[in-house]
């Protein structure tokens, strides 16, 4: 899961593969804006045929988090 979201996120942000990590936030450390933010979670969505409920959007600080929250959806 982790390297299928960096694959996205490289889509979406200027960034070295390398720096995305699990701890990595995506507004203070990979640049992310929200509107970016919101357009690679559609991207995510369609992708992995998940769901991301707007209730979790708010809670998904860094790239870790997001991993969790994705594994739980499938």
């Amino acid at each position: 899961m982790l390297d299928q979201l960096k694959e996205l996120i490289c889509n979406y942000v200027d960034v070295d593969p390398a720096q995305i990590t699990e701890d990595a936030r995506f507004i203070e450390d990979l640049g992310f804006n929200s509107y970016d933010f919101m357009s690679m979670l559609g991207e995510v969505e369609d992708t992995l045929d998940v769901q991301v409920s707007e209730e979790e959007v708010v809670k998904l600080a860094t790239v870790g988090d997001a991993v969790k929250y994705l594994e739980s959806l499938k």
